[in-house]
């Protein structure tokens, strides 16, 4: 995933500071992200669904709202129809630079907010909420006991979350005007809501309430343990993953990429990087898949290294080898798992790869096997994974022949 910084107008003509995460493999669509209440583009629920729906192809704009973060603009100047115009503004954005949102994903407010815009976002096809309020006057609860105040004195500065804000009375006016479900109802677009029951900010009763209103196709899960902000990285990742396993119903299909004549039986590996390490892999022209380095190692890290790729190889040719031989015995093996370690790595290796080296590469196997066999099976089948094809040529001196391409 690579960052790009953007700026665009908000509903007030006030520059909006905004991250567009852009996948590494070619983008099949485009999300829109709108976070919490008075919180900013940068809090780590959106960057870790950021980084989940971009290992899809998915690309995402997160960027704050007027007054807040990085962005331009008062704060105290801005409501609830305002966060949703700057929305708005933002999907316009994109589609001036050729990426239409097609998902949009908000966070508490963020959440209400996206609600409210969906109908006007022709685009988006898929709607995601987390922790969102069934009715933005929700948060007036954040500073019900400045409500007097604000309503005789037109203002106040309020607490939230150990930061001071002004809220004006034109916000609490707003809120208590703007209203959700007629918007649910009739957005007819794909909906997940997800919400956390041990949520003390906004109760899961909002939740309800939200995929009540909803016509389907629509969806719940629930972010167990989960606090509000979704602070812990386990949970923001769950909630990742939920999310773009879910989207991926409304996603245009996955195009295999482009691997040119690759001839029969072959396996070819191509610079997908040129500035780093990771290779596009194309095996018969059916499988797609990616190697790479370590960040550390001035790789990606979006792909297993060389060395990984050979203790997959050995590991798998393990297990089918075992399979196949117990299934020919009709013995009771129920399950085969194999770990396989290597002791040396692709870049040590590579520091001198001119000169020729005194250690061996070792391939640590364990494997686990899961039935009723007796002691003298289990030894058979240890003995059976020694003879695993790749076993043998990892275990024998090979050939290598190497010629140059013509051209």
């Amino acid at each position: 995933m690579t960052t790009e910084r953007y700026e665009f107008e908000g509903h007030s003509g006030d520059k909006l500071s905004a991250r567009l995460d852009r996948p590494e493999i070619p983008e099949r669509a485009t999300a829109l992200f709108a976070h919490c209440f008075t919180c900013s583009k940068d809090i780590p629920a959106a960057r870790r669904i950021a980084e989940a729906l971009s290992s899809l192809g998915i690309a995402v704009l997160r960027f704050d709202f007027t007054g807040l973060g990085h962005s331009d603009g008062e704060f105290s100047n801005t409501n609830f129809t305002s966060n949703v115009q700057d929305l708005i503004q933002a999907a316009n954005h994109l589609e001036n630079i050729g990426l239409q949102p097609t998902i949009l994903i908000g966070h508490s407010l963020g959440g209400a907010a996206v609600l409210k815009a969906a109908a006007e976002i022709t685009s988006a096809k898929a709607i995601v909420t987390i922790g969102a309020p069934a009715d933005p006057s929700h948060v007036a609860h954040h500073f019900e006991k400045n409500l007097d105040k604000i309503r005789t004195e037109g203002e106040a500065e309020v607490n939230l979350g150990g930061r001071f804000f002004k809220i004006k009375k034109q916000f609490v006016d707003d809120i208590a005007q703007s209203k959700l479900q007629s918007a649910i109802t009739n957005m007819k677009k794909a909906l997940l809501v997800m919400h956390s029951p041990l949520d003390n900010t906004v109760g899961i009763e909002n939740a309800a309430k939200i995929f009540g209103a909803a016509k389907h196709p629509k969806s719940f899960v629930t972010l167990d343990n989960a606090n509000h902000l979704i602070t812990r990285k386990e949970d923001a990742s769950y909630a990742a993953s939920v999310i773009a396993a879910w989207v991926e119903k409304y996603l245009p299909p996955k195009l295999p990429r482009e691997s040119g004549n690759v001839p029969d039986g072959a396996i070819r590996v191509s610079e997908d990087d040129a500035n780093g390490f990771r290779q596009f892999v194309s095996v018969d022209g059916q499988f797609q898949l990616l190697a790479d380095e370590p960040i550390d190692f001035g790789g990606t890290n979006k792909g297993p290294n060389p060395y990984q790729f050979l203790a997959i190889g050995l590991g798998a040719c393990t297990s089918m080898t075992i399979r196949m031989y117990a299934r020919r015995k009709s013995w009771p093996l129920v399950h085969v798992e194999v770990d396989v370690f290597h002791e040396k790595t692709h870049i040590e290796d590579c520091i001198n790869c001119d000169e020729r080296g005194t250690r061996i590469d070792v391939f640590n196997r364990v494997i686990r096997l899961q039935g009723a066999l007796s002691d003298e099976q289990k030894v058979r089948l240890l003995e059976i994974a020694d003879k695993c094809p790749v076993h043998k040529t990892l275990g024998s001196q090979s050939k290598i022949e190497t010629t140059l391409a013509n051209g």
